[in-house]
């Protein structure tokens, strides 16, 4: 049985694109009765995962360190305790030191990989956005605010952190770093995908590129696919129309749905936007 969604929280992970506001809108388009698994091969913050909290599910991303955060919060390595002891200590280094903490972190994490580090790295970015280079290291400048980690913000990211650890008690949830092609093929006619791939035509190399050759191969993919889905992608804003969407999709229903994306690397992809939902 999936979760009954009326105010959907967030997730401990903040990403570009984050669906926190919009799993009302995706649940309500669920065609499914969660004989088999809830598959996503593109997990990003897991905010419609962690809302929708199906009892078993599949899902994946090629951003190791995402994978490898919520692996850690679901074998309990990574714990609100730990979590507030942890930004606590190095949120005060940050307001004594600045800049040269964060960029000492961020080395640490490139190194090491540690989720807690992850976690205080992706909250101390500058617009709070997620980049990564070619060699899978994050490379976002600071944030430039040393008393970024406030008491408040601190219980705010603790509370995100227990309510997701929450969520995954009791379920049979598998995370994955993998390709989308190798979990797709790992479906069958009692899954259900849920896939919300990166958005073709905007900024879409948060950790690696996508092409519109894979946005194409994708959509062929779902067609091909034995068993429901649903995909995500955007329709229209104030700028342009997507019309890679409705050829990609033709002759399938879109539901819509007006948006705001509060991340953003340029003010162009801040603005509001028309989201789609394709029911397959």
């Amino acid at each position: 049985m999936l979760n009954d969604i009326l105010k959907p929280k967030a997730p401990p992970i903040k990403t570009q694109g984050i669906k926190t506001k919009l799993t009302p809108f995706i649940a309500g388009h669920i065609t499914w009765d969660g004989p088999g698994r809830w598959v996503e091969p593109f997990l990003g913050s897991g905010a419609v995962l962690l809302n929708i909290r199906p009892q078993r599910a599949l899902v994946a991303d090629s951003c190791v360190p995402i994978i490898n955060f919520y692996r850690a919060l679901q074998n309990g390595r990574v714990t609100a305790a730990r979590v507030e002891q942890f930004l606590q200590r190095e949120g005060e280094q940050l307001r004594v030191e600045g800049a040269d903490h964060y960029y000492r972190i961020r080395e640490r994490f490139n190194n090491d990989g540690d989720p807690l580090d992850f976690l205080f790295v992706s909250r101390a970015c500058f617009n709070g956005l997620m980049r990564f280079n070619q060699r899978g290291q994050f490379n976002t400048p600071f944030c430039k605010k040393p008393e970024r980690f406030r008491p408040a913000y601190i219980t705010k990211i603790c509370n995100q952190v227990q309510w997701a650890s929450g969520a995954m008690r009791g379920r049979d949830w598998e995370f994955v770093c993998a390709d989308w092609r190798v979990v797709l093929g790992e479906v069958d006619e009692r899954d259900f995908i849920y896939a919300d791939p990166p958005y073709s035509g905007r900024y879409t190399d948060y950790y690696n590129t996508w092409s519109d050759q894979d946005g194409y191969e994708l959509a062929q993919a779902l067609k091909d696919a034995p068993c429901r889905f649903l995909y995500s992608m955007w329709v229209e804003n104030r700028f342009r129309r997507n019309d890679r969407l409705f050829d990609w999709f033709a002759g399938y229903e879109i539901a819509t749905f007006e948006h705001y994306y509060h991340l953003g690397a340029t003010e162009s992809l801040r603005h509001a936007m028309q989201e789609g939902l394709v029911i397959g």
